[in-house]
C-alpha cells in the first residue's frame, strides 16, 4: 500500500514539474498567441461595405493603421474624425486606414458611416474573428502596420489628432 502511494505522489509531482516547465517555456519563448510590436501582423478576410472582402494582403506595399472599433464605444466614435484627417494626409505617403467593426449589423456601421462622412475602408468582422485573431480586448484598438507587413505600434485606447500623427509619421519613416 505504501509503494504505490509513493509511486502516485512521484507521478504527480511529475505532471506538475512538466506543466511548470511549460508554462516557462511559453512565456519565455513568447508562444502566448498575442501579437506584438515587431511580429507579422495576422491575416484577415473580411467583407468590406464596398461590398467586396478585403485581406490584408491587400494592401502589401502600403503602410497601414488597423483601427477595431464600434458604434457602441464613445471612444471609437471620438476618434472617427482624427483617423479620417490622418488618412487624407498620409495617403500620397502610401498609408492606409482601415477600420474593422467588431460584431455590429452591416445597417448600424453603414448608418454611422454615412453620418461621419468616413472614406477609409470599414471592414465588417461580424463573428469577431479578426478581433480574435488580434486578440482585441479593449477598444479602441489600433495596430500601426509597416508596408511589410510588420507590426510598428499599437495602441489601446482613444486616439486624438496630434497623436495619431505622430505614430503615423514614424510608421512612414519605418519603411
Amino acid at each position: 500500500m505504501g509503494e504505490s502511494k509513493k509511486t502516485v505522489q512521484i507521478i504527480i509531482l511529475l505532471v506538475i514539474v512538466l506543466l511548470g516547465a511549460y508554462a516557462v517555456a511559453t512565456v519565455v519563448m513568447g508562444n502566448d498567441g498575442i501579437p506584438k510590436e515587431g511580429d507579422k501582423a495576422p491575416n484577415f478576410q473580411l467583407l468590406g461595405l464596398d461590398g467586396k472582402v478585403h485581406t490584408l494582403k491587400d494592401y502589401d506595399g502600403k503602410a497601414k493603421v488597423i483601427n477595431f472599433w464600434g458604434t457602441y464605444c464613445p471612444p471609437c466614435v471620438r476618434e472617427m474624425p482624427a483617423l479620417q484627417a490622418q488618412r487624407e494626409k498620409w495617403l500620397s505617403e502610401g498609408v492606409e486606414v482601415i477600420g474593422i467593426n467588431a460584431g455590429e449589423d452591416k445597417m448600424t456601421v453603414e448608418n454611422f458611416v454615412n453620418q461621419t462622412g468616413v472614406k477609409f475602408p470599414i471592414l465588417m468582422d461580424p463573428n469577431r474573428e479578426a478581433v480574435g485573431d488580434y486578440k482585441v480586448g479593449a477598444m479602441p484598438a489600433t495596430y500601426f502596420v509597416s508596408s511589410k507587413g510588420v507590426i510598428v505600434n499599437i495602441t489601446i485606447g482613444e486616439l486624438d489628432l496630434s497623436t495619431l500623427d505622430k505614430q503615423i509619421e514614424q510608421l512612414v519613416n519605418a519603411k
